[in-house]
């Protein structure tokens, strides 16, 4: 199963949080990149995922997509870069890795959109309120020196991705125990080769610049 791995992406997407993934991983991989509006949107991509969304991956004629789903997957799949929990490590690592996908990503994305649920809404949203969710965040990284004890793993990609382009982008607070944890997965090699692979690929995509 370690080979046949396409990836599919664009490099101003959460695509870059599955290139990080990979790299972790030690994966052999093919990227295809799948552009805004146009093959995103396309017959061929949509047999792929029906969402029109990227990142996906096709590995040995199976799809993945959800980026968490994609990160626990490459864990599993690629077993000798230690990405996947062990036995102490199991409960948090999927107790955080979901947290990020479900609480953070709802209460984050509605913030941004200055959607705030009535108190009384709180329990059909899930997260129950963005200040509530954003400081169970900062007690989960702050727990340890990983997300799921002393070790990093596939979780620490996708809890950190969250952390770390949410106190870019100023939908987090630059919270003391957000910028040290991004901080010590950011010195990850493979965290630097994803990243200018992606930002390599990124300048390719700009179009060339008229004369002045």
């Amino acid at each position: 199963m370690a080979g046949d791995l396409t990836f599919y992406t664009h490099p101003q997407s959460r695509g870059r949080i599955v290139r990080w993934a990979l790299e972790e991983a030690g994966a052999s991989y093919e990227t295809q990149v799948v552009e805004y509006g146009t093959t995103m949107k396309g017959e061929d991509y949509l047999g792929i995922n029906p969402m029109g969304k990227v990142p996906a991956i096709v590995h040995g004629g199976h799809v993945v997509t959800e980026c968490a789903a994609i990160c626990a997957y490459l864990a599993e799949a690629f077993p000798a870069a230690g990405l996947a929990p062990d036995a102490s490590e199991r409960a948090d690592y999927y107790r955080w890795l979901f947290f990020a996908a479900g609480p953070v990503e709802q209460a984050v994305t509605n913030h941004a959109a200055q959607f705030v649920p009535r108190p009384e809404q709180g329990r059909m949203f899930g997260y129950g309120n963005y200040e509530l969710t954003v400081d169970v965040l900062e007690r989960a990284v702050s727990a340890h020196p990983y997300i799921a004890g002393d070790r990093f793993t596939a979780a620490d990609i996708y809890v950190g991705s969250a952390v770390g382009w949410g106190t870019m982008f100023g939908t987090l607070p630059k919270r003391d125990a957000f910028l040290d944890y991004f901080g010590r997965l950011s010195e990850r090699e493979a965290y630097r080769r994803a990243s200018a692979k992606d930002d390599a690929l990124a300048a390719e995509l700009q179009p060339a610049q008229a004369p002045a």
